[in-house]
């Protein structure tokens, strides 16, 4: 029997969900992923043109999840310290106090963020990796519910700072957003005319917040999903397949995925499954994730960039031969 449609927890994030996709029209699956990441206690790395709702899907997911929500937007003049906070010099006592920053907040937006460069991303790495910000001899834990979605433009590449491996791995995900079809396109019209009240349409209330006791319960679920070996098997498989590449994927991959790649399908193949009603995780579940898993782990070879392939084509080649259970 099917108990996880059942679940009032997933019974809460499905009507958060059904409300996230009447507000942001066309990008079904950046809301879906973003579900994902919050389940997951992960980051997202979404990347599309400018207007394609990524800083308003974020904004709205705080609308229905109790937390705290920052925005920080990157810019080539930022410091570390404006992300993490500063120790504040208080004459009163002659003492320091350390004051801080947006990073402290439970869901954060790094808007643009190739825009600042290494030194300003790398303050991120801590916060990502360890959920806690070190200043001087001190350590301060973050929040248990944290979730950064950073967004970059893949068009402007002048005055941008390319993110470094050692970054991008910290990305549960890494999103591609695309323009939404013409239906959906007449809907957003619709849904801009009536927020500006001229249409006389009443805007649909949000529903009750999904509670940080509810982000959690739905964890603990999801890691309690029925994983079949086969299934589990069939993650390691298309890991090594990236690190030990044959045929065509030898003269495309240089480095395979690390084994927060291995963790990243198993979580979120899991995510994906909860999110559908389902009590197993079966094999299509990890295809359909293995995109936004591996897009941003894998180190493509010269032969690769001259050839014009692009890493959702050495995907697609991997998925197509690594058996399927």
């Amino acid at each position: 029997m099917n108990t996880t449609s059942t679940n009032p927890t997933f019974q809460i994030i499905n009507e958060a969900s059904r409300w996230l996709q009447s507000r942001i029209i066309g990008q079904e699956t950046l809301i879906e992923r973003l579900l994902m990441a919050l389940l997951c206690g992960g980051h997202l790395l979404v990347e599309g043109a400018p207007g394609l709702a990524k800083t308003r899907a974020i904004k709205e997911l705080a609308e229905v999840v109790e937390g705290d929500f920052h925005r920080i937007q990157f810019t080539p003049d930022l410091l570390p310290s404006d992300i993490t906070g500063t120790e504040v010099y208080r004459p009163e006592d002659g003492s320091f106090k350390f004051q801080e920053g947006p990073i402290f907040h439970n869901l954060i937006l790094a808007d643009e963020i190739n825009r600042a460069p290494a030194k300003v991303q790398s303050a991120l790495l801590e916060a990502m990796a360890e959920h806690q910000v070190s200043i001087g001899r001190e350590t301060f834990p973050l929040a248990d519910l944290f979730l950064v979605m950073a967004t970059q433009n893949p068009i402007e590449q002048e005055g941008t700072y390319p993110l470094p491996e050692a970054q991008l791995d910290r990305f549960l995900m890494h999103v591609e957003v695309d323009y939404p079809d013409a239906a959906a396109e007449t809907s957003i019209l619709h849904l801009v005319r009536s927020e500006t009240g001229n249409s006389g349409a009443q805007a649909v209330a949000a529903p009750a917040k999904v509670t940080q006791h509810a982000v959690f319960s739905a964890r603990q679920s999801m890691l309690e999903l029925h994983m079949a070996q086969p299934v589990e098997d069939y993650i390691v498989a298309l890991v090594m397949a990236t690190r030990q590449p044959a045929q065509e994927l030898a003269g495309w991959i240089d480095y395979g995925a690390s084994p927060r790649a291995t963790i990243a399908l198993d979580i979120c193949a899991r995510a994906l499954a909860w999110l559908g009603g389902r009590d197993f995780v079966a094999p299509q579940d990890v295809q359909q994730v293995a995109h936004d898993v591996f897009r941003h782990r894998l180190i493509l070879t010269f032969e690769a960039d001259a050839q014009g392939v692009s890493a959702n084509q050495v995907v697609d080649t991997l998925l197509s031969q690594v058996p399927v259970p």
